[in-house]
């Protein structure tokens, strides 16, 4: 009876450890695909603000 318990004891507990290490797996995974898009995001803004600074300094040659 004891070694029934404690197998299912043991069974229950692995359970418990791999769905708690899926939660993390999938908390990790959420959180880098975050960063890389906000990353992206930011690279987006960097290109846009440099075509606009090469716009304006164009557009003061071509006045001067």
């Amino acid at each position: 009876m004891v070694r029934v318990a404690t197998y299912f004891a043991m069974s229950l507990g692995a359970f418990i450890f791999w769905q708690s290490m899926e939660k993390v797996h999938v908390w990790i995974a959420l959180h880098q695909d975050e960063k890389r898009e906000r990353l992206e995001k930011e690279a987006e803004i960097r290109r846009v603000r440099e075509e606009l600074l090469r716009q304006q300094a164009e557009q003061r040659d071509s006045l001067a």
